[in-house]
This record gives structure tokens, C-alpha cells and sequence, in this order.
């Protein structure tokens, strides 16, 4: 069924306010087989919200609109929803108890505002808050399903969940089964990726397994989805989708679904009885950061030496003052001297390394802004890799920090 999406608030319009109710939506209608198929963001205004309800009615079975809904004057939308679908506004008694219960709960006065949240369109289906005092409302019209949620996002969510999904999915007979698999990959390029596996994108077809590309700073993502009534044949079409994947891209593959670089290296150091320390430069401290995000980590973790001027490279670290003359900071030969030594300063299995230039400033034609070298020193003896980003600094160290570990985990695989 084809859906639309409406954000009302002017906070959303000027940026007060980041829309992560769209988003959320999005994902959780798309991955239950829905089809999203326009969406719009628009003020608290009547008129605004009328035509625009009426225009998504043309090429949509199903129209969700989040906010509007507070106490507050300007919260207009359920006032435009009576106008909308011809109903007048009654008092629901049961939801008037329960913005009463839960002010005298909290100790707090209940004003006429609050008590006119119970007043609700009368044709209108309600969708009970649970974890909030403003209802959703559930429409119906000419064939059409409406439904209008409040733009707190951890209210909607809770209503979206206990009551909605359900009740679309009863709608289209929910008998299909709708299953995902999203796959990570580090080292290439979306446009590069796709080219690399466009002969098994387009066998996806053929077993009816959508794909999608989620790219964002040094990873993509490609979540696959396979809709039908067997569940065990929608989890054995996934997985011979995966099983060829990685036979074409084999390093690139780090993880599935909610994985993290630095958890699937942390595995890994865990199931090699490994120990790590970090040596960084431009990177400043992110790739000690990654690591120590995951709990446990003092398992296989020592420390970091965050050598950011030549002078503490070799003073902290020992990298040798001619390779620094000879070289420059930013080179295989340094980058690989600051893996090697800090592997023997933290008395470690591994030491790993980065030094480069983030930006936007400080660099040369020899070596622009975004060279990054990195370094990782271990039981099969040194690996260095030259990096050639971008001007972003905070993209620069992100994908920096991203690739050392890449690096690191690939090495770990060889042991």
C-alpha cells in the first residue's frame, strides 16, 4: 500500500527542530512492505494542512501526519481534522480521566488546555497514548486510511507501535511476512560498489529480493528485503543473496545489521587472545574513542599515545628524527615506526597507527589535504595504506579511524 508522510510544526520548517519522526517512520513502514511514496514537511497552517491532505489523498492509500497536537493555540491540526472530515469535536470521558489521573500523579495543576486534549473529532477512530496526554486519531475515508499522531517522538513511536502497525497490517492481511537483512561494507565507494556487484544486484530480481543503498562516510550499507508467506524460505533466499555477496566482496564485508566496526575488532581480538594499542596523529584520540565504546574492552585494550606534534612522536612514541626529516609526519615510514613502537611502549600483540592531514588547512601538492597513512603492526610483521580523502576534516578522521580498524580486522582474519 502506498503511504505518505506529513510533518506539521513550524519548528520542523526553520530547524529548530530535526525531523526524526519522517525518518523513523520511513524505515519502519518500508520495512514492513508499505511503499512510501511522498512526503512533505509544513507549517501549522489550516489551509496548508487541508490541501495538502487533500492532494496526498490522490496518490495514497494511507496518509500518517505527526504534530499539532499540543495544548497550545497554535496546535491546530485536530481542529482542521474535524473541518477536514465534516465532525464536530466531543468530550471523550475516558481520555478526560486520564489527563486528570495523570496530572494529580505528577503533582502538577491541570489547566483548561490540558483538559481539552479529551476533546476529539467524533468520527475519529482513538489511538491511545500510553506514554503521553495527546490521543492519535484513526480516519477513514472514501477508501482512504488517516491517521494523525503528536510530533513527540517517543509518544508517536508508542503509539505507532502498540496500535498502529498492528492495525495496518490486519489491514493488508497479515499473513506476509516481511524480512531484512542489512549488510556493511567498508572500503569502497557507493557508485564503485555498485559496479562491483551489479551482476548480483541484477540476479536480486529474478528471487524478488529488493535492495537498497545506504551510504553514509566511510561505509554503505545495503539492506536486503524478501516479502512473501514462508518465513524459512524468506531466510534462505537472504542468506544465499549473502553467501554470494561475499564471494565477490570478501575484505569489504565487516558485519550485519547493527554491528559497529569497532565491536566486530573487539571480537576478534577476543577470539584471537589479542591485545591492542593505538598510536595516533591526525585522528587525535577518535580510534582509542571507537575502541573504548564497547564495554569490555580493558580485555584487550592497553592505551593510546596521541602524538600530534613531531616532537612527541619521538619523544612518546621513539619514531626516529630522520625518518621525520627524510619523510615528513605523513608518510608510510613514520606511520609505520609509531605502529611498531607503540606495540612495544604498551607491551601489546598490536599496535596500530594514523597520521595525515584532516584540513581544511596545511596541505601541500605533494601531499593535499585529506593524505591519510595508517598502520598496523602485528604477528605477520608491518601493513601501512595511504588514504586520499577529502576536505572535511570531520569526515577526514571519522573515515581515517574507520579504516585503521578495517585494516587491523583483515589482519586479525590472517591469524
Amino acid at each position: 500500500m502506498k503511504c505518505t508522510l506529513i510533518s506539521i510544526g513550524d519548528e520542523l520548517l526553520i530547524g529548530q527542530t530535526v525531523n526524526t519522526n519522517a525518518s523513523w517512520l520511513g524505515e519502519q513502514l518500508n520495512n514492513l512492505g508499505f511503499s512510501i511514496v511522498f512526503g512533505a514537511v509544513i507549517p501549522d497552517d489550516k489551509a496548508e494542512i487541508l490541501n495538502t491532505l487533500y492532494k496526498s489523498s490522490l496518490n495514497s492509500e494511507i496518509i500518517i501526519m505527526t504534530g499539532g497536537l499540543g495544548p497550545t493555540k497554535d496546535d491546530i491540526t485536530k481542529h482542521t481534522l474535524c473541518e477536514y472530515f465534516e465532525t464536530p469535536l466531543v468530550l471523550n470521558p475516558e481520555i478526560e480521566k486520564k489527563i486528570i489521573y495523570y496530572f494529580q500523579s505528577v503533582n502538577r495543576p491541570i489547566l483548561k488546555s490540558n483538559k481539552d486534549q479529551a476533546l476529539l473529532p467524533e468520527n475519529c477512530t482513538i489511538l491511545p497514548n500510553s506514554r503521553g496526554t495527546a490521543s492519535g486519531m484513526w480516519f477513514e475515508k472514501e477508501n482512504k486510511i488517516y491517521i494523525s499522531l503528536p510530533g513527540v517522538p517517543y509518544e508517536m513511536k508508542g503509539i505507532m507501535q502498540e496500535y498502529v502497525f498492528p492495525k495496518l497490517l490486519s489491514k493488508i492481511g497479515g499473513e506476509k511476512l516481511v524480512l531484512n537483512k542489512t549488510i556493511r561494507t567498508h572500503g569502497m565507494g557507493e557508485s564503485f560498489l555498485a559496479e562491483i556487484i551489479k551482476s548480483w544486484e541484477d540476479d536480486l530480481v529474478q528471487s524478488e529480493i529488493k535492495l537498497a543503498y545506504l551510504p553514509s562516510p566511510g561505509i554503505v550499507k545495503l539492506r536486503l528485503t524478501a516479502i512473501g508467506i514462508n518465513n524459512e524460505r524468506l531466510k534462505d533466499k537472504l542468506e544465499l543473496a549473502t553467501s554470494k555477496l561475499k564471494d565477490l566482496i570478501p575484505n569489504e564485508i565487516y558485519g550485519y545489521e547493527n554491528a559497529t566496526m569497532e565491536g566486530v575488532v573487539g571480537e576478534l581480538l577476543i577470539k584471537k587472545k589479542c591485545s591492542l594499542a593505538t598510536a595516533e596523529s591526525c585522528t587525535g584520540g577518535s580510534v582509542a574513542k571507537m575502541i573504548t565504546s564497547i564495554s569490555g574492552s580493558s580485555s584487550y585494550f592497553n592505551g593510546s599515545i596521541v602524538s600530534y606534534s613531531n616532537d612527541s612522536k619521538i619523544n612518546l612514541l621513539g619514531v626516529k628524527n630522520q625518518t621525520l626529516i627524510d619523510y615528513g609526519a605523513v608518510s608510510k615510514q613514520v606511520v609505520e615506526e609509531m605502529a611498531v613502537d607503540v606495540k612495544i611502549k604498551l607491551k601489546t600483540d598490536y599496535g596500530i597507527s594514523t597520521s595525515g592531514i584532516a584540513g581544511p588547512g596545511g596541505g601541500s601538492k605533494d601531499k593535499p589535504v585529506g593524505t591519510v597513512w595508517i598502520a598496523v603492526s602485528g604477528k605477520n610483521g608491518v601493513v601501512s595504506k595511504k588514504l586520499t580523502l577529502g576536505y572535511n576534516r570531520e569526515r577526514n578522521i571519522h573515515v581515517s579511524s574507520l579504516s585503521v580498524l578495517n585494516l587491523l580486522r583483515l589482519e586479525l582474519l590472517k591469524i
